[in-house]
This record gives structure tokens, sequence and C-alpha cells, in this order.
């Protein structure tokens, strides 16, 4: 069983140790379905990219524990070939990612995925100007990675909520 914080190779496949469910690290190659638990109908897909392996493996966890479908990237060219890879319903994006700038990522991913929704975190805490900056960029949402995960997980429900409203109509 692997520990919830040590790193994974980047290609390989990753396990939760509670449930076996398999995911995707797509720091690599894509690798095994990347499978959840299904909420409702459909199990939306989250991108998780933050260049700190061990809040990758973090997230990835917790989440998948909410029923989604999760894959990660470390960098800005890991994130543009996941998304490249399949289709993401949204992604969590660090805004201080190592050598980079999130907030360009961000400009990139609406640039040539305008309707993806993109959900901001940050060890920052809640700077005014950073968050006038991301909402500018298409950000849908912004969370402090020091607030407890359920903040992240209401962040990330608040942002697919408008869609599953518009699919319940049609």
């Amino acid at each position: 069983m692997q520990d919830a914080f040590a790193g994974v190779p980047s290609g390989q496949e990753m396990r939760d140790p509670a449930d076996e469910h398999p995911r995707t690290d797509l720091a690599g190659e894509a690798v095994g379905s990347g499978l959840a638990r299904q909420t409702g109908s459909m199990s939306q897909h989250i991108l998780v990219v933050d260049d700190e392996a061990q809040i990758r493996e973090l997230l990835c966890i917790y989440l998948i524990k909410q029923g989604y479908k999760v894959s990660t990237a470390g960098t800005t060219e890991e994130t543009l070939k996941a998304l490249k890879t399949g289709p993401v319903d949204l992604v969590v994006l660090d805004i201080g990612l190592a050598d980079e700038d999130g907030l360009k990522l961000l400009a990139a991913i609406k640039k040539d995925y305008p309707g993806l929704r993109v959900v901001m975190l940050t060890g920052m805490g809640f700077v005014e100007d950073l968050l006038q900056e991301a909402h500018q960029k298409g950000a849908d949402g912004y969370v402090s990675k020091v607030l407890p995960l359920d903040e992240l997980l209401m962040a990330i429900q608040r942002t697919f909520k408008p869609a599953q409203v518009q699919l319940q109509s049609a």
C-alpha cells in the first residue's frame, strides 16, 4: 500500500489505498482508465495541476473519494498535454507553479478551451489583486490551500452546478 503523501513517478498508474480505484498521472503517458465511483448519472473529470507531488496526491485521493474521476499534472507542458489527451470537465490549478505562472497557464487554458471551468488554488491566501486577475482571466473559483479540503469541494460543486442545471432543463 502506498503512503498517501508519497509522490508517484510520471506515467505510473496510481491507486487509492482505501478503495483501489485506478487513476492516471498525466505527467507522462496516459495509463489506466481513471475510474472513480459514479455520482448520479455521470462522473466529472477533474485535472489537478500543482507542482508539489504531495498536494497532487492528497487532492487526487480526496476528490476520488468524493466520486470524481481525477488526473494530475505538475507543469504547464503536462497540463496542456493532459487537456489534449481527453475530455476534462474542470481544472484545479495552483496559482504558484514552481518556475511557472499559474495565471499565464489559466489564460492559455481559457484561450484554447474557453468553456472549461477552472478553480484556482493558492498557498498565498486571498490577495485581492490575485483574485481580481484570476477572475479577469476566466477563473471560476478561488480557494486557499490553508482552508479545509471541504472548501475546495464546495468551490468545485458551485462551479459544476450551473452546468447540471442546464443539463436538467434541456
